[in-house]
């Protein structure tokens, strides 16, 4: 090998130079899938490729331009901006004068703003170039529908362990690109830990594999115990603000709300590892206890907010503990979202109902003029009935009549809220005439 080959990382000496050298996207490059039958027609066409870090998202759109025979631009949506798109649509205009097609590739393309994505419309349209955006995040979020419609969407997976045991060996084995003029061995346990550490994605696999071959004579083995001083951490998947975020948060509120308090502390911890601030869990968690739980067992609140204090207080790493004990008790407590479901019947009902005024008896009459307004005039004190509660009067403005919004569940505590309530409606239905 040269030493300009040399020098080149190993993740990109191994680059997939055939589309059946690219690992774990069958369900798109198998034999007879439509896309593999367009690229090797040699006929690419605008896409969104969507997938995890390190699916071989770049490899694939080089791959289109050099099986269509066409000019391969590339740009990242990070550094670049209109400019840079107009700069790269007249490079593409230059190469179509000369019967030269142009393939652009965007790195990133959900970082690019609306204005940025409109740019490339009437250049794919007139088939100056074609499109080839690569992101991690959901495209029906992050890309606007204009530029969308244009272009099909191709989802890459996460790459799985036994395919990039398969590209570690690759590597170890192949003398002109990867490391086989090395006469290196790995035990398997090694290669295992490998694949599980890069977590789907084969560029970090196979750089983690540099990193560990440096540390080898020629002819060595790559044992699992030298690779533990190697790699000391592992490098889950998560990203702060993108979908795997979201996704991870809504299996987390999901498991609690199926009282899977295994599952739930599963995920709950999968967001830690991945950096979340557990200040934010403790909010949602918080959240939880209201929408999921409510009157079911009002003691789920006021827990919330002691483990959200105990973090406060005791910090990271003891401070986990509280939330995690918080996570076990939300996901067991009995179930009910009929407090949430009645003030959202409440809101609906107040938008609806424009400003009705507040019924002359439960008017506050502070000065002489009110009273003789008939402000408060017949309000009984509920105290002073002998049950305790005056059936008879109204809590509604009269266009309304009596609403029925709360309706408890039969559940925890709402067992006993649903017959006194019950009890106290059909009180009431009975006083005002039927207005219930």
């Amino acid at each position: 090998m040269s030493a300009a080959r040399d020098s080149a990382p190993l993740a990109e000496r191994m680059r997939p130079r055939s589309l059946d050298e690219i690992v774990g996207q069958a369900h798109l490059l198998a034999p007879g899938k439509p896309l593999r039958r367009a690229l090797e027609g040699g006929k690419p066409y605008s896409m969104i490729l969507w997938g995890p870090p390190g699916c071989g998202k770049t490899t694939l759109a080089r791959l289109c331009a050099h099986l269509g025979e066409a000019e391969f631009l590339s740009m990242s949506a990070v550094l670049g901006g209109v400019a840079e798109v107009r700069a790269a649509v007249a490079t593409a205009k230059a190469h179509r004068e000369q019967g030269q097609r142009t393939l652009l590739f965007v790195d990133e393309v959900h970082r690019f703003n609306k204005a940025q994505q409109d740019a490339f419309l009437p250049h794919v349209e007139d088939g100056t170039i074609t499109l080839i955006g690569a992101t991690t995040e959901n495209p029906s979020f992050e890309v606007n529908s204009a530029l969308l419609s244009r272009c099909r969407v191709h989802v890459l997976k996460s790459v799985a362990d036994e395919q990039l045991i398969a590209a570690l060996q690759r590597a170890l084995d192949d003398a002109e690109r990867g490391l086989g003029a090395r006469g290196l061995k790995a035990e398997a346990a090694a290669l295992e830990r490998l694949a599980e550490v890069a977590d789907g994605d084969v560029r970090r696999a196979l750089t983690l594999l540099e990193i560990a071959a440096d540390q080898i004579e020629d002819g060595g083995t790559l044992t699992l115990e030298l690779l533990r001083s190697v790699v000391t951490e592992s490098f889950r998947r998560f990203d702060k603000g993108g979908e795997a975020f979201y996704d991870q948060i809504s299996a987390l509120h999901k498991t609690l709300r199926s009282s899977n308090p295994d599952a739930a502390l599963y995920w709950f911890c999968r967001m830690l590892d991945g950096g979340c601030d557990p200040k934010y869990l403790a909010r949602r968690l918080t959240r939880f206890a209201s929408e999921d739980i409510g009157n079911a067992d009002p003691r789920a609140l006021a827990m919330s907010l002691d483990a959200w204090q105990s973090y406060e207080r005791l910090g990271s790493p003891e401070g986990e503990v509280a939330l995690a004990q918080l996570v076990l008790y939300l996901a067991v407590a009995p179930k009910s979202n009929a407090a949430y479901a009645a003030y959202n019947a409440a809101r609906a009902l107040v938008e609806s109902g424009g400003s009705l005024g507040v019924p002359m008896e439960l008017r506050n009459a502070p000065t002489r003029l009110m009273k003789g307004l008939g402000y408060g005039k017949g309000y009984q004190y509920d105290h002073a009935s002998e049950q305790g509660i005056a059936f008879d009067q109204r809590g509604f403005p009269e266009e309304l009549g009596e609403q029925t919004l709360y309706q408890p569940v039969e559940r925890g505590l709402e067992i006993k809220i649903k017959e006194r309530l019950d009890w106290i409606r059909a009180r009431r239905g009975e006083a005002l005439g039927g207005q219930q």
